[in-house]
This record gives C-alpha cells, structure tokens and sequence, in this order.
C-alpha cells in the first residue's frame, strides 16, 4: 500500500516546477539545437549569436562550469550541462583553464543572469558573448541526455539565424564528425613557454602529496624534495593550466612545448620527465605525436593524462576506440587495481585504450567501475604510466594528486 505523503511530495514537487516550466517555455524562441537524428530542442539565446555544428556532449558536473567552458579538450563541441542552474557564480579571472573559450556552444536548462560571489567579475551571458560562444537555455537538458545515452554521440547545429526544424536537421545530418579530425592543431602554442605559475592561494589552502603522505600547504609553498628543481617537458596537446600548476607548486622546472614538438627539440631541453597533457579529439589522425612519443620513450620517465594516455598506448602498440557518450564529470568512479582502492575522479573524454589490443609488457592498473573501460595503464619497460582522468582535478575531487608524487617517483629511479 502507498504511502499517503509520498503522493503530497509528489504533489508539491509538480507544483513548485510548473511555474518555472510556463516561465521557461513562455519566452519567445530566439535559438534552437538540432540533432542529426531529427531530435529538435527550442530555447533562448544567451552569449554570442550565430550558427555552428559540433559533436553534443554533456558533462554531469554540478560545479566548475568555468574550468568547463575552458578546457580546450571540448574543441569541436557543443556542451551540455546536466545540473540545471549554471552562472549563478558567475566568472572569474583566476579559474580559467587555457587562454580562450574552444567549445562551440553551451547548452543550459536555466541561466542565471544575477550571478552571486565576491570573486565574481562577470555574468556568464557577457562571457560567452565576449569569446564568441553562443548559448542556449531553456531546453530539457534531461531529455536531450537521455537522447545521447541512448544514440550515442550525435552531431548537432546550434543556431540563432537558421530556425526551421527541417533545415537544421539537415544542416546536421550533412556535418562532418568529429571522429578522424585534428582538433590539436588548433590548440597547441606557437612555441615554448617557461612556466613560472603554481597553485592558487585558494587551491594551497588544501592538501597536495609528496613521498611522505600529505603536506598541508596553507602556510606557503611546500615544495616535494625530490622534485625540486627537475626539469619537467609537458608536451602541450590542449593543456589544462591547472597541469602545470601542480608541477610547478611540487618544486619542478617546467618548460611547455607545442605538441608538435620533435623529438630532437625535445631532447635538446634535457628533460628529466616527459608530461604527456590531455587536449581535444581522436587520438588516431595525431601520428605525428604517437611517431615522436615512440622515439623518445625509454629515455625518460613519461607521464600521460587523458588524449596524452591515449597517445602513450598508441605509441605502446595499443589501439583507441570511440565510446558511445564519453566520460564527462567530476564524479566518475576508477578502481585502482594495485592498491584496491577506488578513486572519485573528473574526466572529460570520448575515446579509450582497448584493453586487448595492449602489449605483454603494458599492465591495465586502473579502471572505470561504470563500464569496465582503461582508466590507466603503466608499462614500466619504458618508464611510462598515464590515466584517462584528470588528477589535477579543476574543478573535481582530490583522490589522484598522488599520482604527480608518482611522476617525481620515477624520476628518481622509484619503481612501482
């Protein structure tokens, strides 16, 4: 028999979401989002204005959408949001993940246009409209991820100009894919850079690891002894700044390097670790990368998260595949198979390293308890490891900072 108060709960809930829904569903239609499926959502323009195409996804995240909208690995995509208010702390200037705004558009089931937060500089609305990104609110960003759990990454056209259902729907259908494109190219520096940057006053005020478990480091830099003063080489595919950060706050020296870097210009900087970063797209079409990681592993401990493990297994003798929707939040659960332990992790990718396709040589230690998918993968014949998922973990949980002390590790000869 059902309980009385759980039909009054249901009652008052249905009650609390109407009005908002005639509020959202009552503004005039000013933008709408087409699927190549012939899925069609209507909403309201925020930001910039325009049309554009690019591979949906949706990121699960119920905070960080600043670093979101920075990190270049969502070049070519137009972003979801699942948690339904976003802009209500509007923007900063510390927060960003990369010098610009790489998504193609934002897709948001309510926007907060009074955001609230003494380290506000700006609304989200005049962010997006100031790099050139076109939003969309007001859709059921329910339904359209259920769409793409159940289809699969789909390709989509967001437009302000064009809003004839039959067109966009077409316009979709006829744009190229993702998959088999070079979005690297279109992310990676112009040279080299010397990076001098550690971590935010806000970011020390946590915990970071060293070889002798944690170190508090509110009362200034903690730098780990074995680290300071190795020379780092992070080969930039679409790094996240907060990468560099991490190795520069342990005490390193760290040069970053376009990722078309070859491996004579990487040797000539003497590196006592190579730092494979994450970046944008499918790791296949990149054989200038996998051809340099190939010549140079073994001469130095390697270290790769995200696109950068998937170059290392391809550089390994591996293969990648395309998932069906891709890892995209800060919430995604990793067994570490060597420890036992599972991890809370932030991941933002849609393809992985077949498990089978690895040689003898290369252990599979880490992976994801949501669909049995390589989260990590260690191969200690050429002092290289890397993971799927981001340990520098902005925005996200703090489980795998431990893994930057393990980089340091192996430069100084500790094999795990």
């Amino acid at each position: 028999m059902s309980d009385p108060s759980d039909a009054k709960s249901e009652s008052a809930a249905a009650a609390t979401a109407e009005p908002l829904k005639r509020s959202l569903l009552s503004r005039p239609v000013t933008a709408k989002l087409a699927l190549e499926n012939g899925v069609v959502l209507a909403g309201r323009q925020f930001g910039a204005r325009g049309e554009v195409y690019g591979e949906v996804c949706f990121n699960t995240s119920l905070t960080g959408y600043q670093e979101i909208l920075t990190d270049p690995s969502y070049t070519g995509q137009i972003v979801a949001m699942t948690y339904p208010l976003i802009g209500n702390t509007g923007v900063n200037r510390e927060d960003v993940e990369s010098a610009g705004l790489k998504l193609r558009g934002f897709v948001v089931r309510e926007l907060c246009e009074e955001p609230s937060s003494f380290r506000s500089d700006q609304s989200l609305q005049s962010y997006l409209a100031e790099h050139n990104v076109i939003g969309l609110e007001g859709v059921d960003t329910r339904m359209l991820v259920r769409t793409l759990r159940d289809a699969g990454a789909l390709t989509g056209v967001l437009s302000t100009e064009d809003l004839d259902d039959e067109s966009l729907v077409r316009k979709a259908q006829s744009s190229p894919s993702l998959a088999g494109h070079d979005y690297v190219r279109e992310n990676v520096p112009d040279g080299n850079r010397d990076w001098s940057e550690g971590l935010g006053e806000l970011v020390k005020a946590r915990y970071i690891p060293t070889a002798y478990g944690e170190v508090n480091t509110t009362d200034g830099d903690a730098a780990r002894p074995d680290a300071d003063g190795k020379h780092i080489v992070a080969i930039d595919y679409g790094m996240k700044w907060n990468i560099p950060r991490h190795l520069r706050q342990l005490g390193a020296r760290v040069t970053v390097v376009p990722g078309t870097a070859t491996p004579d210009e990487i040797r000539a900087l003497k590196p006592d670790g190579l730092f494979l970063s994450n970046g944008p797209g499918d790791p296949e079409p990149l054989d200038y990368a996998v051809s340099t990681l190939r010549e140079l592993l073994g001469e130095q401990p390697v270290f790769g998260i995200c696109l950068g493990q998937q170059l290392l297994g391809l550089a390994l003798g591996g293969e990648t595949f395309k998932l069906k929707f891709g890892h995209r939040g800060a919430n995604q659960p990793v067994l570490n198979k060597r420890t036992g332990r599972v991890e809370i992790t932030t991941q933002n990718h849609g393809f992985a390293i077949a498990a089978d396709s690895l040689p003898d040589t290369t252990e599979v230690t880490h992976v994801n308890l949501n669909d049995d998918t390589v989260e990590g993968i260690r191969d200690n014949s050429k002092q290289a490891f890397g993971v799927q998922y981001h340990p520098e973990a902005s925005a996200g949980p703090h489980d795998s900072h431990y893994l930057f002390g393990e980089f340091f590790d192996a430069i100084n000869g500790v094999t795990r």
